[in-house]
């Protein structure tokens, strides 16, 4: 499929797309013009680069990331090495104090929406 079928499909602009591309997170064949061509596989991937950038992380990590991975599912591959396991630990533990951190202006919001909610006397 061309680019703007995958930027369609995926709802990722052609420009992400490229710069997925530019720094290693998938890659395209060519035609003999010189157009992009994605294999049906590249929806999965985007969609899974999406979700890691969505979790905070950077590219660099996710190009180290997605090769233990599998596109379709996003299960874990056999070939994450101790380094990887190590950082993404570091990745977990930020993500989590991050849900933490939301939890508690959540409960600060319930305070104020109680505390407005009541009819002043």
């Amino acid at each position: 499929m061309r680019i703007g079928e995958l930027a369609r499909r995926t709802g990722v602009s052609e420009r992400s797309l490229r710069y997925y591309e530019k720094q290693g997170l998938m890659t395209a064949e060519r035609t003999p013009g010189g157009h992009r061509e994605y294999g049906e596989g590249a929806v999965d991937r985007v969609i899974r680069i999406q979700e890691l950038f969505a979790a905070g992380l950077c590219s660099e990590k996710i190009a180290q990331l997605l090769p233990c991975m599998r596109d379709s599912d996003g299960g874990p591959s056999r070939t994450a090495n101790g380094q990887l396991v190590s950082d993404l630990t570091v990745e977990r533990e930020r993500i989590d104090r991050m849900i933490a951190d939301l939890f508690r202006s959540r409960e600060v919001l319930d305070e104020v929406i109680e505390a407005a909610s009541v009819p002043a006397e």
